[in-house]
């Protein structure tokens, strides 16, 4: 599972034209998934992105995470994440997930997060999003859960 996450000072979602998600300062999470991943890669990666330091301290320092600043999230599902491009020009997705096995694993970390006690806003699965954001920083972090060692 391959997250893209993003410190932000706004972001939302669109879908058809109308807004479907808005967050305030917080982060914007990118997240792929892959045929191998399991409900512990969720778990890991939801963890790992609600208690990384990426926001400044008073002393203007990365030392804060997302639980620590009370910030939102907000999640797009992005299979792309996923994308093989070693090989010709196009890229190649035969890691991803397809949507039964990625759904519920997209779930799984949404509701992670929000146990966690972050606000969670969402994209839609599958749908042609367009994704508006400012990037505060910019502050930009990949995270895979398959390389956590």
């Amino acid at each position: 599972m391959r997250a893209v996450i993003q410190r932000v000072s706004r972001a939302e979602v669109h879908v058809e034209g109308q807004q479907i998600a808005k967050i305030a300062e917080g982060l914007l999470i990118l997240l792929g998934v892959e045929k191998q991943d399991k409900m512990i890669d969720a778990e890991y990666l939801a963890t790992k992105t609600a208690e990384l330091r990426i926001f400044e301290d008073d002393a203007d320092k990365m030392n804060l995470s997302l639980l620590d600043k009370g910030g939102a999230a907000l999640v797009v599902s992005q299979f792309t994440l996923l994308a093989d491009c070693r090989k010709g020009r196009r890229p190649g997705f035969s890691k991803a997930a397809l949507p039964e096995q990625a759904i519920p694993l997209y779930q799984h970390f949404i509701a992670r997060l929000r146990r966690l006690g972050v606000q969670v806003e969402t994209g839609q699965f599958q749908a042609d999003m367009q994704v508006e954001l400012l990037n505060d920083g910019p502050v930009t972090m990949l995270l895979d859960s398959q390389r956590q060692f």
